[in-house]
């Protein structure tokens, strides 16, 4: 069974697409829903929509729930990975050796082979992929000089050049592998149908800001 360890944001979606080019075809797609806003490991925002990128795409989907305690979380995660008989994994790691190294370690355990298509990626490659080809928009900001006005803008030419600025002006990293933003993507090229959110609210709090999305649908 093909896996891809998938959260409806750029990175994962990128990633599945890149692999099932390279003869590797996605049969499921796992996703962590956690209960702790502040993982150390999955992605928080809208994972509850994700239903409506794997309908699209025409791929199984089975939806992990955990509490999002630091390492009982890949307990979790692992077993999934037994139960559903995972022999390839892939996944959106950039350059985060604190992901990378556990997730290596489970495969390691389990015989799986890890694949990181976008591992080493040069950030203005990738982004340049995403604005030419998906539908990608920010879900969640926390980092300085992304504020609440950067939620539910789009990945584009014009966003990409102020994300260059902000790279040089505050080091961030500009495909948000530090945690300084999340994503989540609308439309790309193995979706059939494009998501529409036709009702979303924005919450902030201390130094976070967040695009939740209450209702969405395949068009």
């Amino acid at each position: 069974m093909i896996a891809t360890l998938f959260s409806g944001g750029k990175d994962s979606t990128l990633a599945l697409h890149i692999a099932s080019k390279t003869g590797f075809k996605s049969n499921l797609l796992i996703t962590v829903q956690s209960e702790n806003a502040d993982s150390y490991m999955f992605h928080k925002p809208n994972v509850e929509f994700t239903h409506l990128q794997a309908e699209s795409m025409g791929i199984k989907q089975i939806i992990i729930n955990t509490k999002g305690e630091k390492e009982k979380e890949l307990e979790d995660l692992e077993e999934a990975f037994k139960i559903n008989k995972i022999s390839v994994l892939i996944t959106g790691a950039i350059a985060s050796n604190y992901q990378k190294s556990r997730i290596n370690k489970i495969c390691d355990k389990l015989d799986i082979k890890h694949l990181s298509p976008l591992w080493g990626i040069d950030p203005l490659k990738e982004l340049e992929i995403l604005s030419k080809d998906y539908d990608v928009i920010i879900t969640k900001v926390a980092a300085e000089g992304l504020d609440s006005t950067y939620l539910g803008k789009h990945i584009d030419e014009k966003l990409i050049e102020k994300l260059v600025y902000l790279n040089k002006k505050y080091k961030i990293n500009m495909l948000f592998e530090g945690g300084e933003a999340e994503t989540f993507v609308l439309n790309a090229p193995m979706f059939t149908k494009k998501i529409f959110i036709d009702k979303q609210r924005i919450e902030k709090e201390r130094d976070t800001g967040v695009l939740i999305i209450d209702s969405a649908y395949l068009k």
